[in-house]
């Protein structure tokens, strides 16, 4: 019975031996786990990039004139209402009158007493003097009636456009122009430029006009005025821009946009894919692939063209970087390149 019972034992041990050195075969059996994470990556491609840049601006009126007298004076009456066409040298406002023909009487009789003068000198029953004083009045009083009729009646000094009217017929004028005249052909901008480009802006530059007022429609103009300063807070320096306007569908009060190309530059265009943006910061960045390894690397963007940016700083040309498989990936991680 004891014999048995050994038997049994020596059985049993040499079963979980047997099993034990089967899984260790097993286990020596198996290939070593690649943990590498697996990324696909693309290679970065350099191109001739416009360099261009946009701006804001208000349209305005070339020229604006304000219409008004010297001196105070009753309406009589405006021969012009906003948005009428006025030619230069058209009557647009008459103004009380009767100062005027208070100063024709007073000429009048001046006349008289200057001729009577005169015979009398040349009698001589008057001096010299007498004979100067009485024309120098006379001088005065016709200069002062010249002054007095340009100041009633009042001219357009420019072709344009009537954009504003302050008075109605029989109001006495207090300072506020009666009426005002714009110039709408040509029109202008005054766009605020930063210093970098300061060189490469000359009179002439072609500049590109979008409106609000005309979606999808672009329109000519050209720098007409560079100025010479340069803002020290700001550090830009304004640029007039000249927009033709013959059938005067720009009209000032415009909100526009003027969009410069300064040049072309060769730059890297990356994969919009390969972009990683910073939780928490508007930085960009992008994984760098190089001998088995990938960098974590941040950014500085330009323009988006197609599927691509353009980058200013951050990749050099010829490198390589990853597009896709990007979620397990630090600096300085190995990583598995795939197909």
């Amino acid at each position: 019975m004891r014999h048995n019972k050994l038997t049994l034992i020596a059985t049993l041990l040499g079963m979980v031996a047997l099993a034990a050195c089967t899984s260790s075969e097993k286990e020596n059996s198996k290939a070593p786990t690649d943990e590498r994470p697996e990324v696909k990556i693309a290679n970065v491609e350099q191109q001739m990039v416009p360099q261009t840049e946009t701006y804001t601006a208000t349209v305005e009126s070339d020229v604006k004139n304000n219409i008004a007298p010297n001196t105070p004076f009753r309406i009589e009456k405006i021969y012009a209402e906003v948005g009428d066409q006025v030619r230069k040298g058209q009557v647009l406002v008459q103004l009380d009158a009767s100062n005027v023909r208070q100063l024709e009487l007073q000429i009048e009789n001046q006349k008289v007493e200057f001729n009577r003068t005169s015979q009398l000198y040349a009698v001589g029953g008057a001096s010299k003097a007498e004979y100067d004083n009485s024309k120098m009045q006379l001088d005065i009083l016709s200069t002062q009636y010249h002054q007095l009729v340009q100041n009633t009646q009042l001219i357009a000094p420019v072709s344009g456009v009537v954009t504003a009217r302050n008075y109605d017929n029989g109001d006495m004028y207090s300072g506020q122009p009666i009426l005002t005249i714009e110039q709408l052909n040509p029109v202008k901008l005054i766009i605020n430029v930063s210093e970098i480009y300061y060189k490469d802006m000359v009179t002439g530059m072609p500049i590109q006009i979008e409106l609000d007022a005309y979606p999808g429609e672009v329109f000519g103009g050209k720098v007409s005025i560079v100025y010479p300063t340069i803002d020290q807070a700001t550090h830009t320096f304004p640029v007039e821009v000249t927009v033709p306007n013959q059938n005067q569908k720009v009209r000032p009060g415009m909100f526009a946009r003027a969009t410069i190309n300064f040049n072309e530059i060769e730059r890297v265009m990356i994969p919009d894919m390969a972009l990683v943006k910073q939780v928490g910061a508007g930085d960009r960045y992008v994984y760098t692939y190089k001998d088995g390894k990938v960098s974590y690397d941040r950014v500085e963007l330009g323009k988006h063209i197609g599927d691509r940016y353009e980058v200013i700083e951050g990749v050099e040309p010829g490198a390589q970087v990853v597009v896709a498989g990007m979620s397990r990936l630090a600096n300085g991680k190995e990583v598995k390149v795939v197909e």
